[in-house]
């Protein structure tokens, strides 16, 4: 049976630590292949600033499956069409961008949910294949429904956003956060309002009973994180560690 995101989720609390995110932005499914091989809990693709299209997703989600790899979608935008597409396509997750309101979490929770307690279409075709028959009865208990808090209207707002029923959590964008607080974009702040904020919004979100996640741009950064005590972060994108690999390589030849 295909590894479900919740069973790699349950691991990583039995062991006492976050779940590791991988961040996929290409639509090859060679490079997919070749993040499965190290280990990595979970994948995200990124469908808004990433190069990988719906379609796209859909093939990936093939690959992850055969590789036992759970994979979430950071969708374009808080759209219901696309979201319902992703998860029927087989995502487990979703991280949602730009949820800068309770109003807008509602939305996302609509998206994500049969009825009652949404409004998503029934047609689970893929996620059907890959699941079982009974896939709708238990998709909400197998979903991690994030926000991105990203905005200073979005941390205002963190506590309605985190009561709404049917978000499991936050996810944390530092640097749409960053740009909004101080006017600069920063992927892992360093000014002290901006770090508050983001360890604010960890506190707050575990207080309240939901997940808390975070992006980063390196592993000395993930691993900081790591040891704050988030219940997921990120590592670097599969285009990071790419160009990272290459500046060393080169370096390393050149003497």
């Amino acid at each position: 049976m295909t590894r479900r995101l919740s069973h790699a989720l349950a691991e990583a609390r039995t062991a006492g630590r976050p779940l590791l995110n991988g961040w996929m932005m290409t639509p090859e499914p060679a490079v997919l292949e070749a993040l499965a091989a190290h280990d990595w809990d979970c994948l995200t693709l990124d469908l808004q600033h990433g190069q990988i299209d719906p379609t796209q997703a859909r093939t990936l989600a093939r690959t992850a499956a055969g590789l036992d790899l759970p994979l979430l979608a950071r969708p374009a935008w808080n759209d219901m069409a696309q979201i319902s597409r992703l998860l029927d396509d087989g995502f487990e997750g979703i991280i949602c961008p730009m949820v800068n309101s309770a109003a807008d979490a509602r939305q996302l929770a609509r998206a994500v949910h049969y009825a009652p307690s949404g409004e998503r279409s029934y047609g689970p075709v893929r996620a059907r294949a890959a699941y079982g028959a009974d896939y709708w009865k238990e998709s909400s208990d197998n979903l991690l429904v994030l926000a991105m808090i990203e905005t200073r209207e979005a941390l205002e707002a963190l506590p309605d956003i985190l009561a709404v029923d049917g978000i499991s959590g936050v996810y944390v964008g530092p640097a749409d956060l960053s740009l909004t607080m101080i006017g600069q974009p920063t992927g892992e702040p360093t000014n002290p309002e901006v770090v508050a904020a983001v360890d604010r919004i960890r506190e707050t979100a575990q207080a309240a009973g939901g997940f808390a996640a975070v992006h980063n741009l390196t592993p000395d950064h993930a691993s900081k994180m790591a040891a704050k005590g988030w219940d997921m972060v990120t590592g670097p994108s599969d285009i990071a560690l790419l160009s990272g690999a290459s500046a060393a390589a080169v370096k390393q030849i050149r003497g």
